[in-house]
């Protein structure tokens, strides 16, 4: 008798708060004051030395993640996007979007070693491919990919991409996946040949942005304004395997393969949280109250942090408050 009771009571137990013992919600854990103003585009992590760099304006601000202060600055650029780092060259790469050109950094000392003068214009979202050990600029105005030798500093190549790109992931084994926006489809580029190899279009996906990668399962996610959606791409195939529904003003999307969580950073304040319960399968998990125009993030993937770059705004507008940029950090509990 006492067995079958202690039975029904774990069963309903269960029943009243089934997630009670794996649960896990981010929450704000706090903010980290920058000092500039300006635009802000790209948020990202460089792993192995805890550094967050983040697009702002005509500058990057560097912060230490194992302090989370500001470290330092890397000005007088034009027009930057987007950072990337070679780590085995102790080398980052910055997108001057206005300049047309990529700015060479020394990690450590943070000081500029040579400005990349680019063939095409307006170079955006940038990565570094481990395979080919190349750098990517993705430049919106020309429809194209410029490709530039990180050891040499020079414009090396450039790929034809057909559409006007957005957020790029590479999966480490010589392609990279890259988000078209006007043309709302998927190309995958090898990086030897420097070519598009395949072009996958994206519906129900309107306005592709960013993108994120399941290695493993070999799974895309790419993230869309004009529906509103998170889709789910089998990577082999191009095959949509799902479409999610996310918060508005989407910008970027992250997986993290420890805890199996997908999250899209939307420009209305929110971030949309997804729990892959496998490579085909995704349930919400949380809607997480960020800020206006919170609408890119990057994930630390040791501590499993977000950071989102933000300002304050006027009431009802788009005109940023002065001398309030931050950075909110949210911790998973």
């Amino acid at each position: 008798m006492k067995k079958i009771t202690l039975f029904f009571l774990l069963i309903g137990g269960f029943l009243i708060n089934p997630l009670s013992s794996s649960a896990q919600n981010y929450v704000l854990d706090k903010t980290i004051a920058v000092q500039g103003n300006g635009g802000y585009d790209y948020a990202f992590i460089d792993q192995p030395n805890h550094k967050l760099y983040l697009s702002h304006g005509t500058a990057v601000n560097v912060i230490d993640l194992k302090t989370e202060q500001v470290v330092g600055t890397i000005a007088g650029m034009k027009g930057v996007h987007g950072i990337a780092v070679a780590n085995d060259l102790n080398r980052g790469f910055i997108s001057d979007g206005k300049a047309n050109a990529i700015v060479a950094f020394d990690i450590n000392t943070l000081q500029v070693i040579k400005t990349i003068p680019l063939t095409g214009n307006g170079p955006d979202g940038i990565i570094y491919d481990p395979s080919s050990k190349k750098i990517f600029a993705f430049e919106g105005d020309s429809k194209s990919a410029v490709v530039v030798d990180p050891g040499e500093l020079k414009q090396t190549g450039t790929v034809d991409l057909g559409g006007s790109p957005e957020f790029a992931v590479a999966d480490g084994k010589g392609l990279i996946y890259n988000n078209l926006e006007d043309k709302s489809s998927l190309n995958i580029i090898d990086t030897k040949n420097l070519k598009v190899i395949h072009n996958y279009p994206l519906e129900p996906c309107g306005g592709p942005t960013g993108i994120a990668i399941d290695i493993d399962n070999q799974r895309l996610f790419t993230v869309c304004r004009q529906n509103k959606g998170m889709s789910v791409i089998n990577a082999q195939t191009g095959k949509i395997v799902q479409t999610l529904p996310i918060g508005t003003g989407v910008d970027a999307v992250v997986y993290d393969a420890s805890t199996k969580l997908v999250i899209a950073s939307n420009g209305d304040g929110t971030a949309t949280i997804f729990k892959q319960n496998s490579a085909d399968s995704y349930e919400l998990v949380q809607t997480l109250k960020t800020q206006y125009r919170a609408k890119t993030m990057a994930l630390d993937i040791i501590t499993h942090k977000l950071y989102f770059p933000v300002a304050d705004y006027q009431p009802g507008t788009k005109t940023q408050i002065a001398d309030t940029f931050k950075v909110l950090v949210f911790t998973l509990k």
